[in-house]
């Protein structure tokens, strides 16, 4: 039986090379259970090498989204995980597919409206440092650290089987061990921070780049952020409500906390 939360998960792949690579992750998702693939700015467009690596997994193919833009493409899931093979400057809580596993799974099963993006960069050089800060989580696949590189497809085969893996565990009536999943073993700057407790809805990215973009915006106003601290700004804000996992009616008391002082300063 086809796993409800599995479908609520969006593979993202961005200015993807070659369309061969589509078709083999449209296979993946296929018989991983997942269904809803979108592509940023393919450098070529889907044809028939996708449709002949796609195998059986065509029907992902023929409903997939084409966007200009990575924040068109992130803009109404709640959660953004993406995968990446090195630690960036400014990282982002990094986790393995294991710990993704399990922390999706969680989310998915108490935002019941909520979607995940899971993104995947360039088959050359993965993805960029603005691209990778706009994240929640970093998912890094452990490899051998001379050559840590897998093929696009190869990196979302391996961290969809583990989503599948664990999530039709947790679907079906065996008794639990989520110990394997739960090990934790990457080397990380940052302690990962899982929110348990949803008594409303998680804000989706869009709302959440929009509230950055208002405190950044204040901060200017106020003269508290000077032309030398712009440039990484953005991106410190961003880990940081990625760290506080806001509600609806949190981010609307912060929504309206900022429009009352934005107004009284004129």
């Amino acid at each position: 039986m086809p796993n409800t939360l599995l479908n609520r998960i969006h593979t993202i792949m961005v200015n993807t090379t070659l369309p061969a690579n589509i078709g083999s992750t449209a296979r993946a998702m296929h018989t991983m259970g997942l269904s809803h693939l979108t592509v940023v700015a393919p450098r070529l467009p889907i044809d028939e090498t996708s449709h002949a690596n796609a195998a059986g997994g065509t029907s992902v193919l023929d409903n997939a989204i084409i966007s200009d833009t990575i924040e068109t493409a992130l803009s109404p899931h709640a959660l953004i995980v993406m995968a990446s093979a090195r630690t960036r400057h400014l990282p982002k809580p990094v986790i393995t597919p294991n710990k993704c596993a399990v922390l999706c799974h969680d989310f998915l099963a108490k935002n019941p409206n909520a979607t995940i993006a899971l993104v995947f960069g360039r088959e050359d050089r993965g993805l960029t440092n603005d691209e990778l800060a706009l994240a929640d989580y970093h998912v890094q696949i452990p490899a051998n650290p001379a050559y840590p590189v897998l093929n696009v497809a190869s990196a979302v085969q391996v961290i969809i089987s583990t989503l599948y893996a664990y999530f039709d565990e947790q679907n079906s009536d065996k008794p639990k061990d989520d110990t394997h999943y739960n090990q934790h073993n990457l080397k990380h700057h940052l302690d990962i921070h899982h929110r348990t407790e949803w008594d409303e809805p998680a804000i989706t990215h869009a709302q959440k780049m929009g509230l950055d973009d208002a405190i950044t915006s204040l901060l200017i106003k106020l003269n508290l952020a000077r032309d030398d601290e712009l440039k990484d700004l953005p991106k410190r804000l961003s880990r940081l409500s990625s760290r506080l996992q806001l509600d609806q009616k949190e981010y609307a008391l912060l929504r309206a906390l900022l429009a009352k002082i934005d107004k009284k300063i004129g």
